[in-house]
């Protein structure tokens, strides 16, 4: 069992909660947390750089001037890559760079970044976060009170507070997430991780459930000796 720090809404210390790390998962898989963020950085390119070939650009296909008897070098149609003007030679074309990922490599991968940042005890807790009004100032200021001076991942509920919104997107090193947005690379990127209770409880309770529905591991049968039992 790990323990998180717990703070109250006001950034206090409030004690510690429990959190059963197993359920994340044995062991950190950095190969498959490397694919994933390589392919979710893919998937932001637009890939829309596209230069045009000799065969694409303006101009006569004439050429120039006779090849022989002139003194000066052959020479064919002004659409040469080596005029100004003329075609590009091996030019970056629009092409599509998006990559698919099965749902189970997300999940793991998301799990795998959790289970990171509570072995690198990265991640906090908060009681409850609600504010009357939005205010900037005061959710900078309880970031500050808890100790958080990196960039930080707040997760809350599916149902968020819409001041708690207003008050931290004019907050650059803080960044907003419900738990069932979160992914593996939003995770990465942030250095602290900072759950409402209600967070942490989705997020234990949807991984409990499917560890259940799972059922009791299946023990292994023994390995039999080669070439059998001799018979007496």
């Amino acid at each position: 069992m790990a323990d998180l720090p717990l703070y109250s809404k006001d950034g206090k210390s409030a004690g510690t909660v429990k959190v059963d790390e197993k359920l994340f998962g044995d062991l950190v898989r950095k190969k498959l947390l490397k694919q994933v963020v390589l392919i979710h950085e893919a998937n932001q390119r637009e890939g829309n750089a596209h230069t045009k070939t000799r065969g694409e650009v303006e101009g006569s296909t004439k050429k120039l001037w006779p090849q022989k008897h002139t003194g000066r070098a052959r020479m064919g149609t002004k659409r040469s890559p080596i005029w100004v003007k003329g075609g590009i030679v091996f030019g970056p074309r629009t092409r599509e760079y998006r990559m698919t990922i099965t749902d189970s490599m997300r999940r793991a991968a998301l799990d795998s970044a959790l289970l990171g940042k509570i072995v690198d005890k990265e991640v906090s807790v908060i009681e409850k976060l609600a504010f009357e009004k939005p205010k900037t100032k005061v959710m900078s200021g309880l970031i500050k009170s808890i100790g958080l001076k990196r960039t930080v991942l707040l997760a809350v509920g599916n149902k968020p507070d819409p001041n708690v919104w207003l008050s931290s997107r004019n907050l650059q090193a803080l960044s907003v997430r419900p738990v069932r947005e979160l992914n593996a690379y939003d995770i990465l990127k942030h250095k602290d991780l900072l759950l409402t209770q209600e967070a942490l409880d989705a997020l234990v309770s949807a991984r409990a459930d499917v560890k259940s529905k799972a059922g009791p591991e299946k023990k292994a049968a023994p390995e039999k000796k080669a070439g059998g039992e001799k018979k007496k």
